[in-house]
C-alpha cells in the first residue's frame, strides 16, 4: 500500500513538470535504462512523464535501439483500443510481441548485434552512427519478418498473439523494407505540418516512386505516412490524385492508392459512432462537441480535396453519414430548448397568459436541471460554427433563437424580482438569475452574460438601499 502510495504521488509529481524539464529527464532515465542502470524506477518515471511527454510531442526523444526499429511505421502507431484490425493502423500493442519475436525467432543473431551496437553508439553520443546502423537493419529484419510469416504461419501467430498482430508485423515488414525512403518522407515533412504545399508534394512523388520502383506493395503507405504528418491529413490525398490523375471517388477509392480515403472514412466513422452512441439524458457535451467538430472537419476536408459522386461509393458512404448525424443532432436541437428552459420555471396562465411569463419563484432551484440546461447550452454553443457541415444548421438555429428569446425575458422578469423578492423568495431569484445569466454567457455572448450579471448586481443594491 505504502508503495503503490508513493507510485501514485510520484506520478502525479512527474505529471505536472514543465514539457522542457519532462523532455531532459525523460532522455536521462531513457540513457540510463539503457546504459542498464539498477538504481531508478524507469518504467515507473516514463509511465508519469508520458502524459507531459504526448503534450511535447514535436521534442526530440532519445533514439534507443528500439525506437530506431519503429521509425519506419511510428506514423502509423495507434493506442486507440480496436476490434480488429484496420489497414494502415498499427497497434502499440504490437511492438514488444514483434520486437521479441524478431530478437528470438526471426533475426536472433542480427537483432542482438543491432541492439548492442547501437546502444554503443547512443552511450557514446555517436547519433548519426546509430542511425546509418538503423537503416542497414531495416531490411534485414523485414524479410526475416516476411519469411518467418509465410513459412511458418501458426507458430508466428501464436508468438505474435493472434491474427491482428501478423497483420501489424506484415505492415510493419512493408515498412521497413523502405525504412530509407520513410525516413526521407520524414525529413521532407515535419510532425503537424500545416499544410502540403507544392514542393512537399513533389517531394512526395519522387518518393513515392522510388518506393514503387523498390517496393510495390509498400507504395500506398506514402500518402499514409504523410497524412498522419499532416495537421490537415485530408490533403494526403493529393498524391494519389496526381498519380492516378483523376478527381472521382469512384475511380481512386477502387485502387491501392485509396487507402488514405479509407483511413480517413474509418475515423469519420467511428467519430459519427462516438455521436450516435451518446444518450441525451447524460451526455458530455464537450466530448460530444469534439467527436462533432472531427466528424464535421475531416469529411469537408475529403469533399475539398475529391470530387465526390453520389452513386460513388465514398460519395454512398458520406451520404450515410451525414444523414445519421443530421438525424441525432435534430433531436438533441429539438430536446435543447426543453431541457434548458425545464431549469428555469415560470408561471403559467393568469394576466400573463399569451406573452411573457414571470419567474415562478415558490419553486426551489434544481441543481440537476440547472446542469442539464448547461449540457445542452454548451452543446448548442460549441455546435455553432459546423452546425451546417453536419447538416443540423437549422435545427440548431432554431433551438438558439428560442432560448435566446426566453432568456431575455426571463433575465428582464428576474430583474425586477432582484428588486422586490425577500427572505425564501429571494435565495431562489438568486440562484435561478446566476443560471439565467450564465446560459446568457453561454449563448448568446459573454459580454451579454456580463451585462446581466452587472444589472443584477445593480438591482440587489437598489433593494438593499
Amino acid at each position: 500500500m505504502v508503495q503503490s502510495d508513493k507510485a501514485r504521488m510520484l506520478a502525479a509529481f512527474l505529471g505536472t513538470l514543465p514539457e522542457e524539464v519532462a523532455v531532459r529527464l525523460a532522455k536521462a532515465v531513457e540513457l540510463d535504462r539503457l546504459a542498464d542502470g539498477k538504481v531508478l524506477p524507469h518504467d515507473l518515471i516514463l509511465a508519469g512523464l508520458r502524459p507531459v511527454l504526448r503534450r511535447a510531442e514535436r521534442a526530440e526523444r532519445t533514439p534507443t535501439p528500439l525506437r530506431l526499429f519503429c521509425q519506419p511505421f511510428q506514423d502509423l502507431l495507434s493506442s486507440e483500443p480496436r476490434k480488429e484490425k484496420l489497414a494502415g493502423r498499427i497497434a502499440h500493442t504490437s511492438i514488444n510481441p514483434v520486437w521479441k519475436w524478431l530478437a528470438q525467432t526471426a533475426l536472433p543473431e542480427e537483432t542482438m548485434q543491432f541492439f548492442n551496437a547501437v546502444k554503443a553508439d547512443i552511450l557514446g553520443y555517436r547519433v548519426d552512427n546509430a542511425n546509418l546502423r538503423a537503416h542497414e537493419f531495416w531490411p534485414l529484419a523485414s524479410r526475416a519478418v516476411l519469411e518467418c510469416l509465410a513459412s511458418a504461419p501458426k507458430a508466428s501467430r501464436t508468438a505474435l498473439g493472434g491474427d491482428a498482430a501478423v497483420a501489424d508485423a506484415r505492415e510493419m515488414a512493408q515498412l521497413l523494407a523502405v525504412g530509407a525512403e520513410i525516413a526521407e518522407l520524414q525529413k521532407k515533412i515535419s510532425r503537424s505540418a500545416p499544410t502540403l504545399s507544392e514542393e512537399m508534394l513533389r517531394a512526395l512523388r519522387e518518393i513515392y516512386d522510388a518506393v514503387m520502383r523498390k517496393s510495390p506493395d509498400a507504395a500506398p503507405y506514402v500518402a499514409v505516412v504523410a497524412m498522419n504528418r499532416l495537421s490537415r491529413p485530408w490533403e494526403a490525398l493529393r498524391l494519389p490524385l496526381a498519380i492516378s490523375r483523376q478527381t472521382q471517388d469512384t475511380l481512386i477509392s477502387s485502387t491501392d492508392m485509396g487507402l488514405v480515403g479509407e483511413i480517413l472514412f474509418a475515423e469519420i466513422e467511428e467519430h459519427a459512432v462516438a455521436v450516435r452512441s451518446a444518450h441525451q439524458q447524460q451526455f458530455d457535451a464537450e466530448s460530444l462537441v469534439t467527436h462533432i467538430a472531427a466528424f464535421a472537419m475531416l469529411s469537408n476536408g475529403l469533399v475539398k480535396e475529391v470530387e465526390m459522386r453520389r452513386a460513388g461509393k465514398w460519395g454512398q458512404r458520406l451520404l450515410k453519414d451525414r444523414a445519421a448525424i443530421a438525424e441525432v443532432m435534430d433531436d438533441y436541437m429539438k430536446r435543447a430548448p426543453r431541457e434548458i428552459l425545464a431549469a428555469l420555471p415560470t408561471l403559467k396562465g393568469g394576466a400573463f397568459s399569451g406573452g411573457p411569463r414571470p419567474p415562478d419563484l415558490a419553486r426551489e432551484f434544481d441543481p440537476h436541471k440547472a446542469e442539464r440546461a448547461v449540457r445542452f447550452g454548451k452543446l448548442i454553443a460549441g455546435c455553432r460554427s459546423f452546425a451546417a457541415s453536419g447538416s443540423f444548421g437549422a435545427s440548431l438555429a432554431d433551438a438558439q433563437d428560442e432560448v435566446s428569446a426566453a432568456l431575455r425575458s426571463y433575465g428582464e422578469g428576474m430583474l425586477r424580482e432582484l428588486k422586490a423578492a425577500e427572505g425564501e423568495r429571494r435565495t431562489h431569484a438568486l440562484q435561478h438569475f446566476t443560471l439565467a445569466a450564465d446560459l446568457t454567457a453561454l449563448l448568446t455572448s459573454a459580454e451579454e452574460g456580463e451585462f446581466l450579471r452587472r444589472r443584477g448586481r445593480a438591482a440587489m443594491a437598489q433593494a438593499a438601499a
